[in-house]
């Protein structure tokens, strides 16, 4: 029976990967990952600038979200045949807000041997910087895309005295929507947008919901935002 690696990448700098992550991707048989290309790219850097003694590459298999079920039964046929397979994200660790959590079920099912490599993680990188009480957080993964949806989600919190720092991960073209929502509903809080976390244009930015919908009028990258409530 092969052994399946959970791998963490880095969210932006390259040089968070671990030794450990370096040395399990360079040796493994297979890697499942959302995009090929992009994991592709990231095996050429890690072979260039570390290298390694084994000649060979390991073969990439898709395995992103609307595929992950049937992926992951095939993925679980190869660890059976003693094949060794990473599972890796686009960035972060996978599982959270990202594909794995189904073949790693089936794998603990089939008795398959886990090894989960830590590394970086956003929310949590973005949870250090904000300044916010760390324990308890609730991590809470992508808010949902639409404005009524956003609405009753956020509104169910507000229900509830929770004493936690809640953390979620937005994209470019939601967080409007989203500063819309949190200025209603929670609009003498401060929150905290961190934005592009580890890379060049990283950036840190607290306030209310009013002010944040003003400074991020046209915002790119990828967003966590955190508060507490």
């Amino acid at each position: 029976m092969g052994t399946l690696f959970v791998v963490a990448t880095p969210i932006g700098n390259l040089e968070d990967i671990t030794i450990r992550a370096i040395n399990t991707l360079l040796s493994v048989d297979f890697i499942a990952c959302e995009d090929t290309r992009r994991t592709g790219q990231l095996l050429k850097i890690l072979r260039e600038k570390y290298g390694h003694e084994k000649s060979t590459v390991p073969k990439l298999i898709p395995f992103y979200d609307e595929i992950e079920e049937a992926a992951a039964f095939d993925i679980i046929s190869l660890l059976k045949k003693n094949f060794t397979v990473a599972m890796v994200s686009d960035s972060g660790t996978p599982l959270i807000a990202d594909p794995g959590f189904k073949l790693v079920s089936l794998a603990i099912k089939a008795g398959v041997e886990i090894n989960s490599l830590p590394g970086a993680s956003a929310a949590v990188t973005a949870l250090t910087l904000s300044g916010l009480p760390p324990v308890p957080f609730l991590f809470l993964g992508f808010s949902p895309p639409s404005f009524s949806k956003k609405r009753k989600w956020f509104a169910s919190f507000k229900e509830k005295s929770m004493q936690k720092t809640i953390i979620f991960y937005e994209s470019p073209h939601r967080l409007g929507k989203t500063l819309e929502v949190l200025e209603e509903l929670f609009s003498e809080i401060e929150i905290v947008v961190c934005r592009e976390m580890t890379k060049i244009h990283q950036e840190v930015w607290r306030g209310k919901p009013k002010e944040a919908g003003q400074y991020f009028k046209n915002p790119k990258g990828e967003f966590v935002i955190l508060f507490r409530i």
